[in-house]
């Protein structure tokens, strides 16, 4: 296997030995195994401007990944591939990396071992095992960043500088050339300032819910007065609540004594009378004994006289229903002589009608005969029919077609709306992701009369892959930088463009123009059918659709033509597959896999990429089917134009025709009229005399309908005399009963007459007694009554007392007592005096008290609080006021100095540029940043470094003269860049390339290693540059058999 060398030199071949001049941190050494191109490799840098030139693919680049990759860098930073075991070198399992870093008292030597199958890595640390993140501590000690862009700049992330933000900016020039404690005071400034927020809210927040709560018990304490208040007239309420029951206690047990002595008093007179009165009420009561019979007898028989009247009306009401019914009968023959009489006068009119008609008949003439104008007639008609049923059949048919062609015309609009709204969807992606470019869309499709050629919409809009499956591809395959960009045919329209959307409208967009010779059309490297055996079966240009530049440009660009897309089979032949020639890009069904081939040593070197999926092409429109769905749509519109007309004029026809029917048919009734005019009197006179016939067949016996209704009548009077017979005997009867009672009702006068007489003697004694009996009654009641009261009233009072009995009464409550009036009117004024001041008080508890307390307690438990977080907030303050001094003073003079150095780089460059610390609030210390400002031009005002704004070449001249002007202030050990001159034109090249010599090899710079595949002739160096030539290829000797003394005479020799 052929070896691969990278030698380090002098310009003058004189070899740097020793630390003499290095800086700590610098690289001393570094070697590489298997490693990436190199299968074993030493390369020692110098101490100041180190040029690292090389073809492509000769390993260049691999010297930056073995910097990066052996001080515990991460490979998201170089941007090739997601796992580490890929930089081992295609063969080998294992391969390494060994760098020597200068450091006063001991250099550091850090190995890392690289395992591809496990894709793991074993770490030494001085030839002593140690774990990653020991290196990483060790790396951070030296002040080594290789994640900060201000310090390692890899190829792949050139174009990243421009695009960091302000404040990205900041801090990786703080820690790349700050002192050390810059950046860490700017980590506590913005803690201090987050928790002094944190402190001002939580201060405001208890200051104001302080104030609250001494508002509020302000208005507690108010309450509490007017409680108090309220609880004085409560007790005295409660007092005189307790007196009120001994004192209706007392009223009751005088009362009751008093109701004692009447009862006894009206029980004595009531004795008295008695004796008096019981002979006459003995006989008074033999008269009610008589009376009580005799008034039960009357009772039964005006109840028999009450049933028979019943009787009676029932029998009187059923003779007035039979005379009814007699009524009906002899009505129904008056009806009978109605209709015979009806019906002879309806035969009369019969006779008179068909002489009538007999005599129009005897004189109806003989007319022409009028048969064979009435055939032409219905012929006519005839042919009408058949031809009116041909154009109704015609029209359904086009009616029919119509229909067809209508619900075609819906189907083709529903798709082609459809394929409308996947394109409004892409469009709401691009708006979400992108809304400058969206703006620009909207802008373009209103101003597209402004430009001379195409213009084409954001590539993501116009490119239509076949198929779905195909879409991660090219998403993957073409930068969203590109696919957000505008296509332009001419360059003219171009810079019209960005001069309207990026200058005046201040939008960020991208926009690029098409070659102006077509690639659309190349052909590629090998055909399709050559490569199907490794699985490829399609080039990534036939996945999709595009416009002819935005295709021409892919083409250029990307060589979409010539990138294969392949599937399972090619995944399993990978190894193969990278070894075929002219391989340089390719897919399988998951991945993505890049090939670099060493242009001397014809070494290969790949990295590969998991697809991700599509989110922003998987949306397919198919832009044949809808050129050929538009076409439909025309095509039908004109077929239902033309079927539209035909209808029109049949139904011209058909109406004509209905004309002349509607004519033919009146000749034909008028025809058919005089034809059957005699007939038609003679059906009438044949239909009349068939009448007549019947009328006088269905004739009326009015003799047998009068002898029926005799028979009737009859039988109904015979009904009505059992009725009547019926009646009188209820009659008699109801008369009997009424006498009995008036013999009873005599006999009741004389009793009743007689018991008058004695209760009359009776007289006033009687009433006395009666009342002596309710007055009695009524006291004994009472008495009760005023018994029972006295014991709930002296229950309730000792309830309230909350005592036994009136001997247990306290001597404080008696005297409390006594001192209250004794009547209850008294009492009763003054409870309600009481109630009414103490209603007054209305809204108040205990819980008023309570919470008044409580919240005292709060006030002052805030106010300790207010205080404490006060006077955190004032130390805060203070801490933040020194940590200020500490970081912004310094910081200033910092970026005033890289200030001076990129402006003199600039107006070296007859161009200006200016660095300046920026904020908006001098306060808000998470907001500061580095802005850059550039011009290359006179006519333009200076411009934020912007992804957007400048060319790709002044972005590249900008990052590099910022980084120069960091390597004067020199804090890192060293900085690399990869490959910035290559979008510098050759002017701004060597302008750029003059400063880095100038300014990197001062004895005050730090280590700079600048990767670059050529340099321009005739440049400028200096005897402080170290120059690494790498070579690669199968003749390449040994690095132990390299003379480079004797290759320098070899040289000499040959120009002279």
């Amino acid at each position: 296997m052929a070896q691969t060398f990278a030698g380090s030199q002098k310009r003058d071949g004189g070899a740097e030995e020793g630390p003499m001049g290095y800086v700590e941190g610098s690289i001393i050494r570094i070697k590489m195994y298997n490693f990436l191109t190199y299968n074993y490799a030493v390369v020692r840098p110098g101490t100041n401007l180190n040029l690292v030139i090389g073809p492509n693919g000769s390993g260049k680049s691999s010297i930056l990944c073995a910097i990066c990759l052996g001080l515990a860098g991460k490979t998201s930073v170089l941007g090739k591939g997601d796992k580490v075991g890929l930089f081992v070198k295609r063969g080998c399992n294992i391969g390494w990396i060994e760098i020597e870093l200068y450091k006063k008292g001991g250099n550091v030597v850090i190995k890392r071992e690289i395992h591809m199958e496990n894709n793991q890595s074993v770490w030494l640390l001085n030839g002593r095992n140690s774990s990653q993140k020991a290196v990483e501590e060790v790396v951070k000690a030296l002040h080594i960043q290789v994640s900060n862009l201000c310090q390692f700049l890899p190829q792949e992330r050139v174009s990243e500088f421009s695009k960091m933000s302000k404040i990205e900016l900041l801090e990786a020039t703080e820690k790349s050339v700050g002192p050390p404690e810059m950046y860490d005071y700017h980590c506590q400034l913005k803690n201090f300032c987050s928790k002094e927020r944190e402190l001002e809210n939580v201060v405001k927040e208890k200051a104001s819910f302080l104030e609250k709560a001494k508002q509020r018990n302000e208005r507690n304490k108010h309450d509490v007065t007017r409680y108090y208040e309220k609880k004085k007239h409560l007790d005295r309420i409660e007092l005189l609540e307790k007196k009120k029951p001994w004192v209706e206690y007392e009223m009751a047990r005088q009362e009751l004594e008093g109701v004692k002595k009447e009862r006894d008093e009206a029980k004595k007179q009531r004795a008295n009378m008695k004796r008096i009165h019981v002979p006459m009420l003995n006989k008074i009561k033999r008269i009610e004994n008589q009376l009580n019979p005799i008034e039960a007898q009357m009772k039964a028989k005006t109840v028999g006289i009450t049933e028979a009247s019943r009787t009676c009306k029932q029998k009187q009401d059923q003779l007035e229903r039979k005379d009814k019914e007699i009524e009906d009968i002899k009505h129904g023959l008056e009806m009978k002589q109605m209709e015979k009489h009806d019906h002879q006068k309806r035969i009369s009119n019969t006779r008179r009608i068909i002489d009538d008609l007999k005599a129009e008949l005897a004189t109806f003439d003989d007319q022409q005969d009028v048969t064979p104008q009435l055939d032409a007639v219905n012929a006519e008609l005839k042919r009408n029919r058949e031809e009116r049923a041909s154009i109704q059949g015609e029209v359904a048919d086009l009616r029919r077609e119509m229909d067809n062609h209508s619900a075609e015309s819906k189907l083709l609009a529903k798709k082609l709306n459809d394929m409308n709204n996947m394109m409004k969807a892409k469009e709401e992606k691009l708006k979400g992701r992108h809304r400058d470019t969206h703006t620009a869309l909207q802008w373009l499709r209103q101003n597209r009369q402004l430009f001379t050629g195409n213009v084409h919409e954001p590539m993501m809009l116009v490119i239509n892959v076949k198929d779905p499956r195909f879409a991660k591809y090219v998403e993957n395959y073409i930068s969203f930088h590109d696919l957000r960009s505008f296509v332009f045919q001419r360059k003219d329209d171009r810079e019209k463009f960005m001069t309207e959307v990026r200058d005046k409208l201040n939008l960020k967009v991208n926009s690029i123009y098409a070659p102006e010779v077509s690639c659309s059309n190349r052909a590629p490297s090998r055909p399709i059918g050559s490569l199907e055996r490794f699985g490829f079966y399609s080039y990534l240009r036939e996945m999709f659709d595009a416009p002819e530049e935005v295709m021409s440009y892919l083409c250029f660009q990307y060589k979409v033509h010539d990138v294969p897309v392949g599937n399972n089979k090619t995944k399993e032949m990978i190894k193969t597959v990278i070894e075929e020639p002219y391989m340089r890009v390719f897919y399988t069904s998951d991945e993505r896999y890049a090939v670099k081939r060493s242009f001397y040593s014809n070494k290969i070197s790949t990295s590969n990429s998991a697809l991700t999926p599509s989110q922003y092409l998987n949306i397919v429109v198919d832009t044949e089917q809808k050129q050929h769905l538009e076409q439909q749509m025309k095509t039908c519109q004109v077929k239902l134009q033309d079927t539209g007309e035909k209808m029109t004029t049949l139904q011209q026809r058909a109406a004509t025709l209905d004309r002349t029917d509607n004519e033919l048919r009146e000749e034909k009734k008028q025809l058919s009229l005089t034809k059957g005019k005699k007939r038609l009197l003679e059906q009438k006179i044949s239909a009349k005399q068939e009448s007549q016939r019947q009328m006088e067949q269905s004739g009326i016996d009015l003799e047998k309908i009068e002898e029926e209704t005799k028979n009737k009548i009859s039988a109904v009077n015979s009904q009505k005399v059992v009725i009547a017979t019926e009646f009188m005997s209820k009659m008699k009867l109801r008369h009997k009963l009424r006498m009995e009672e008036v013999y009873l009702a005599l006999e009741t006068v004389g009793l009743t007459a007689e018991k008058t007489k004695l209760e009359n003697d009776y007289g006033q004694d009687g009433a006395k007694l009666r009342t002596l009996d309710q007055v009695c009654s009524r006291l004994e009641q009472r008495k009760n009554q005023l018994v029972e009261t006295c014991k709930d009233l002296m229950k309730k009072a000792s309830e309230i007392c909350n005592i036994d009995s009136v001997e247990s009464v306290s001597t404080g409550l008696h005297a409390a007592l006594s001192k209250l009036p004794d009547t209850l009117d008294e009492i009763e004024a003054l409870l309600a005096e009481e109630r009414s001041r103490a209603d007054g008080f209305t809204g108040l508890s205990e819980n008023v008290v309570e919470e008044y307390n409580r919240r005292e307690q709060e006030v002052k438990n805030l106010e300790k609080e207010l205080n404490e977080k006060t006077n955190a907030l004032t130390t805060y303050r203070q801490n933040i006021s020194e940590a200020k001094e500490r970081w912004l003073n310094p910081l200033k003079l910092l970026v005033d100095q890289i200030n001076k150095n990129f402006s003199d780089f600039f107006r070296s460059m007859q161009s200006a540029g200016e660095v300046e610390l920026h904020t908006e609030n001098e306060e808000e210390y998470d907001k500061y940043g580095i802005r850059i400002r550039v011009k290359f031009h006179n006519s333009t005002q200076l411009h934020d470094l912007t992804g957007y704004h400048q060319s790709g070449g002044e972005r590249s001249v900008s990052t590099m003269l910022y980084l120069m002007a960091l390597q004067e202030l020199n804090r890192c050990p060293f900085r690399v860049v990869d490959e910035i001159n290559q979008g510098m034109d050759p002017t701004n090249e060597r302008r750029v390339f003059d400063i880095v010599v100038r300014t990197a090899c001062k004895g005050t710079s730090s280590q700079y290693v600048y990767i670059t595949p050529k340099l321009l002739e005739n440049m400028h160096y200096s005897e402080g540059i170290t120059i690494s030539c790498v070579h690669n290829s199968h003749t390449m000797v040994s690095s132990h058999q390299w003379d480079e003394k004797a290759f320098l005479r070899k040289r000499i020799q040959r120009k002279a």
